[in-house]
């Protein structure tokens, strides 16, 4: 493995994330179909049919997630760590149509506001990938609504990821809630109650070895954090350097390999090609679907091989396409660290 400090140069300490490194080459996206309602609301018309609910998913981490809720109105509500600050956003999709009003607050309100149509999956593009297979093909119809994402933050995306390395998601779901609680900010604006910002690079490279313990997050995991936060403005250049560069940068750190890189990347970067390996399921998944029969990652490779540069989007639209997921083998034995 690459040293880190010869990837990343210098200049890549928390401070870098504190000072905005990547908030000021970032720019303005697309915002042409963007109507301006007040100072704090946004409308914004998809050019083409939105699943808000489906598109945005992957950035919830579980029911309780305190940094993401879905309301009575059924509008989905995030608070987020943004290069200007704490911010709330507020998205519902107005009946009968694919126009997206977006409401925010906190010191991040216009980050956020501007970044609805990349949130909302606008710039995924699709060109290219042709779903042969016919449970994709169904999927693919069965979903039309369905984007991939793009949050713009690197680090915000990889601390859960980081979480969810060799445990079970109820695990992971778990120690997430607890620390964001627990260090996070409360979310700007009439918020649901208990919702919570996620702290930034700095307030988790402060977080003592002692909290990570209590919070089930053993040493493996809490270092690989911290690296991460030590070379968070690094990270977050790559947001306009490229998925690749992203992908060198992040298993340049310690306790950051395939698996993790590429479920950051497919939600901080939106990349459609990246494509999660060493998962414990996947591969089943995908190789049921495609052949009927369970592969390894060799496996899994091989069957996705003709879609590069969209294996990303075929597992995804696997995964919605509602086939049962195999279980053939013993369930994972949860460990609790705090005990050891």
């Amino acid at each position: 493995m690459c040293e880190p400090s010869r990837l990343f140069g210098k200049g890549s300490r928390v401070a870098d994330f504190a000072a905005g490194v990547y908030g000021a080459s970032l720019g303005s996206p697309d915002v042409g179909q963007t109507r301006r309602v007040s100072g704090a609301e946004r409308e914004w018309r998809s050019s083409r049919p939105l699943d808000l609910h489906r598109t945005l998913g992957p950035l919830r981490r579980g029911a309780g997630d305190p940094a993401y809720r879905v309301d009575a109105d059924n509008a989905i509500w995030r608070a987020v760590r943004t290069p200007e600050g704490p911010g709330t956003i507020r998205l519902a999709l107005r009946r009968g149509t694919s126009t997206v009003v977006g409401s925010a607050w906190g010191p991040g309100a216009e980050w956020l506001l501007d970044r609805i149509p990349r949130m909302c999956g606008e710039d995924d593009d699709a060109a290219g990938f042709v779903p042969v297979h016919p449970v994709l093909r169904d999927a693919a119809a069965r979903n039309p609504g369905w984007r991939i994402t793009r949050s713009d933050l690197v680090v915000e995306v990889l601390v859960p990821c980081i979480l969810e390395q060799k445990v079970t998601g109820r695990q992971a779901r778990a120690s997430w809630r607890e620390l964001v609680r627990r260090f996070g900010d409360p979310a700007p604006g009439p918020a649901p109650a208990g919702m919570t910002v996620p702290p930034d690079a700095a307030t988790w490279a402060r977080i003592p070895s002692w909290e990570w313990h209590r919070a089930g997050v053993e040493p493996a995991r809490s270092k690989a954090v911290l690296a991460a936060c030590r070379y968070a403005g690094r990270l977050e250049e790559t947001l306009t350097l490229g998925s690749a560069v992203a992908d060198q940068r992040l298993r340049a750190l310690p306790g950051i390999g395939v698996w993790t890189s590429a479920e950051c990347r497919q939600r901080s970067h939106g990349d459609p090609d990246a494509v999660t390996i060493g998962d414990f399921h996947l591969p089943h998944i995908v190789g049921v679907a495609l052949t009927g029969r369970r592969v390894d990652d060799a496996g899994m490779l091989e069957l996705l091989e003709p879609y590069a540069g969209h294996r990303y989007r075929v597992t995804r639209l696997i995964e919605l396409s509602g086939l049962p997921n195999p279980r053939y083998g013993p369930r994972l034995t949860i460990q609790d660290h705090r005990h050891h």
